[in-house]
């Protein structure tokens, strides 16, 4: 019989054998829009870590996407203008900008920009993660908390028209490290890069999910109070989980703005935020592999479906998502668990070995 990881590690090893051979079959222009995808799949894996494996639902995984977007797209822009200022900053009247704002000046440099990729995420998701799980606040609340974080971001970025451009968005850049990466060329080493990126950060969760700490994590989601009568202080294990987690966001962020040309609002909104989970929940949030072909193979059809029906879109993305809860709650992996054999597993596997390591111990 098939254990789930191998169907996992089997799924995921056709899924990336097609990725890689995609340049040699799709034209420019879907390659592009698939690295978009690609570079969700990221997020996607962070979203499956904290909710699928953890059992926290974040609605806020919006926020950390932008970080990231957000600090390679002001590099990308500083780049492409040169020593001007950046259009919609020469434009302002209120106030009146003459020269580059100080907080803006270190993006200047590419190496800074990718350190803050990664470093912005990770302080902004331990001073939330630190704050509301020391006080244990959880469930409904907490995927509140996150929903309004997100909200209050967008609107800043919204409100501060003079420095973020606001509403429109960072746009019209080409340059990263030198590469011009809407080239044909860049585009296919830059889709090549965000495969391996995901590849990477697959492998990563996957080997994280099986040691001591992955355990500690599905004990978690199936009871975080027998967790801590095990002699576990579980709040450490949330905050670290939600950390990468949010790091991968900004990740995956990062690469979706170069591959779009664009990050904006409306790109990490309180809707996307909440499509994000709807994806990975379809796809399947208990697999990794599940979580990956959601984001992938929902936002291919909801890029057709929205742009045909966008006032009924969000009602039909609820909808769905109620559905799926209702009906497939595993997603699409778990139908293909349902029809191909494997070995039945523990009910909740993660608590019993805890518990067998304390008795051992």
């Amino acid at each position: 019989m098939m254990s789930k990881r191998v169907l996992g590690f089997s799924l995921a090893a056709l899924l990336f054998l097609a990725l890689f051979l995609a340049p040699s079959y799709l034209s420019a222009f879907k390659l592009s829009l698939l690295g978009r995808f690609l570079a969700l799949g990221i997020l996607g894996i962070g979203i499956s870590l904290i909710w699928g494996y953890t059992g926290i639902l974040s609605l806020g995984q919006g926020l950390f996407f932008a970080l990231g977007g957000y600090a390679v797209a002001m590099h990308m822009v500083l780049v492409q203008v040169g020593d001007k200022l950046p259009g919609f900053m020469a434009r302002s009247f209120k106030p009146r900008i003459t020269e580059l704002p100080w907080w803006w000046q270190p993006f200047e440099s590419p190496i800074f920009a990718t350190v803050m990729v990664f470093l912005l995420p990770a302080l902004t998701a331990v001073i939330i993660a630190t704050l509301v799980f020391w006080r244990r606040i959880s469930g409904v609340y907490f995927a509140l908390i996150t929903q309004a974080l997100v909200l209050a971001f967008t609107t800043l970025i919204v409100s501060q028209q003079s420095y973020t451009n606001g509403f429109n968005g960072l746009t019209n850049f080409s340059t990263l490290y030198g590469f011009n990466i809407t080239s044909e060329s860049g585009r296919v080493g830059l889709y090549l890069v965000t495969v391996v990126a995901l590849l990477l950060t697959w492998l990563l969760a996957q080997w994280l999910t099986s040691t001591h700490f992955g355990k500690v994590l599905v004990a978690i989601r199936d009871g975080e109070n027998r967790t801590r009568f095990l002699g576990y202080n579980t709040t450490p294990y949330k905050v670290a989980i939600f950390t990468l987690a949010g790091v991968l966001a900004g990740v995956s962020g990062a690469f979706f703005t170069m591959h779009a040309g664009i990050i904006s609002p409306k790109d990490v909104g309180i809707a996307p935020s909440i499509e994000m989970v709807v994806w990975v929940a379809i796809g399947g949030r208990e697999s990794i592999t599940g979580a990956v072909l959601g984001m992938v193979l929902g936002n291919l059809a909801a890029d057709s479906i929205s742009s045909q029906f966008p006032e009924s879109w969000p009602l039909m993305l609820g909808v769905l998502f109620v559905i799926v809860g209702m009906i497939l709650p595993k997603g699409l992996v778990g139908i293909v668990e349902r029809f191909w054999p494997h070995r039945q597993e523990e009910a909740s596997p993660a608590l019993n070995a805890l518990k067998s390591e304390v008795s051992d111990a």
